[in-house]
Formats: C-alpha cells, sequence, structure tokens
C-alpha cells in the first residue's frame, strides 16, 4: 500500500510543476512519430464509415458520424503529402477539439501518452519529412528517438485556407 502512496505524491509534486513537463499524446505516420497535447485530444477510435465530401480538399479524407455529431476527418499522410497506404488493424481516428472545432486525424497508429520535460523540446529546424516548420511547435529529443509536436491551431488554420 505505501508504494501506491508514494506514487501518488510523486505524481502530486509533478503536477505542481507541470509547466516544466509536457502531456503528449504520439502516434505514427509513415516511419515518423508526432505529438500533440494530450488536453487537445478527445479520444482515440477504430476506423468507422468516413462518407466523401464532393469537392473537398484532397487531403480530407470525408466526415463521420460520431455520436451524432459530424466531423471532418484529415488524412494525415495525404496531408503531408506522404505515400498511401492500406488502412489496418493500427490504423486510427485521433479526434481532437482545437481552435472550437472538432477534427480528426487519420492516423498509421497510436504509440503512446507521454510526459516529457519541456527542456527536451527544441524548436524546429526549416523543413522536416516534407513538413513546413510553420506547423511544427518543436522537436522533442527522446532517448533513442525524435518527436514532431504539432502545431494544430496553424495546421488547422492553413488546412482551413486550403479548403476554402
Amino acid at each position: 500500500m505505501d508504494h501506491i502512496a508514494d506514487a501518488a505524491l510523486e505524481l502530486n509534486g509533478e503536477d505542481e510543476h507541470e509547466g516544466d513537463r509536457l502531456q503528449l499524446v504520439t502516434f505514427n505516420i509513415a516511419e515518423e512519430e508526432f505529438g500533440v497535447d494530450i488536453l487537445s485530444v478527445q479520444e482515440i477510435i477504430r476506423p468507422m464509415q468516413i462518407t466523401m465530401v464532393p469537392h473537398a480538399a484532397r487531403f480530407i479524407e470525408g466526415v463521420i458520424n460520431l455520436r451524432g455529431k459530424v466531423i471532418p476527418v484529415i488524412n494525415m499522410r495525404t496531408r503531408f503529402n506522404m505515400p498511401a497506404v492500406e488502412r489496418d488493424s493500427n490504423t486510427r481516428i485521433v479526434v481532437m477539439e482545437f481552435s472550437q472545432k472538432i477534427v480528426g486525424f487519420l492516423v498509421d497508429s497510436v504509440s503512446e501518452v507521454l510526459r516529457i520535460p519541456a527542456s527536451t523540446v527544441e524548436a524546429a529546424p526549416p523543413v522536416i519529412c516534407g513538413i513546413g516548420s510553420e506547423y511544427i511547435r518543436g522537436v522533442g529529443k527522446l532517448d533513442d528517438r525524435l518527436l514532431i509536436l504539432l502545431d494544430l491551431d496553424t495546421l488547422l488554420s492553413e488546412m482551413n485556407a486550403e479548403a476554402g
């Protein structure tokens, strides 16, 4: 029982300094790992019936009906000019809310929820994997990998500009 109390104290101590740590949901697109703020993520679901929308931007996969809400689904491979692949058992839709809009990101797989020190995040180099640095909040350096942190507000505003 003591180890549970110790873990709770440790977590409470971390929460007091949460400004020093980032909580992220990480997902994969092709061979790259991306992260978004956990507070933006509403849920992660398996792909469901996606209804195509005529004349939508090429990266809009379509819309889904999630518990009565119509949500646009963005194919992140298409959005980032990566080759298409068949969906498999790992494919997920990450449903996010940001800028008071709800949108789904179709991704190859969801990795994990991470807490990383803010000090491990550096500004993005000018171009990463063909993605303009304007969409990237930073790059997190983990033990043996790099994590691209997406700037959802910029990404969504660019999508709206291209779609409109």
